[in-house]
């Protein structure tokens, strides 16, 4: 029997051992089912091109749980490092929500140009330029000789400021990711920001 033989019977009796217990623990460490199973794939890929490097039989279960650990270290960085990367897409602010009713969005949407045009001029023209007009972050921290985070960083603040305008004026209700779902005005509050 060559190496190659035995290395895939090796593997085969090792993924039989513990591919089950390794996908209980990425569940506990990752929600999205789908992501675990490419997790698992990614994770029999590395144990094929390395099982060969386990000295004993006896470590190799604490290898492959080791092995499952960095990639999911991986998952997250890559993860976290393409949301930096990539603008916020609208439907990902917390005052929008593509499966709440379109009425109550077009309500909710008349109202936040007043808000952003509540917040200092700094802010407004911020968040004016970006989310309203579509700019990108990167470009206009090109445009004013600014660093990206910088701009990301006052990116969120203005948000966090306008979020703190709506919640003065009303009653907002949001589901488990910060979606609002309803909104109602504050009883005896005369806020006429839209």
């Amino acid at each position: 029997m060559n190496s190659a033989t035995s290395t895939v019977l090796q593997l085969e009796q090792v993924w039989k051992d513990y591919q089950q217990a390794l996908k209980t623990f990425l569940h506990s460490k990752v929600s999205n089912s789908a992501d675990v199973d490419d997790l698992l794939q990614e994770i029999l890929i590395k144990t094929y091109q390395s099982l060969n490097t386990v000295q004993d039989a006896d470590s190799v279960k604490a290898w492959l749980f080791q092995l499952a650990n960095r990639t999911i270290i991986d998952f997250y960085r890559k993860r976290s490092r393409h949301q930096r990367d990539n603008e916020l897409d609208a439907s990902d602010l917390w005052f929008t929500n593509a499966d709440h009713d379109s009425s109550f969005e077009q309500d909710l949407s008349k109202c936040i140009e007043p808000f952003i045009q509540a917040l200092p001029e700094q802010n407004a023209s911020l968040l004016f330029a970006i989310d309203i007009k579509g700019q990108s972050q990167k470009e206009l921290a090109k445009q004013q000789g600014i660093s990206y985070s910088t701009v990301k960083s006052r990116v969120q603040k203005s948000r966090g400021e306008l979020k703190r305008l709506f919640e003065e004026c009303c009653h907002l209700s949001l589901d488990s990711h910060g979606n609002i779902i309803d909104c109602d005005t504050k009883p005896g509050n005369d806020c006429n920001k839209c």
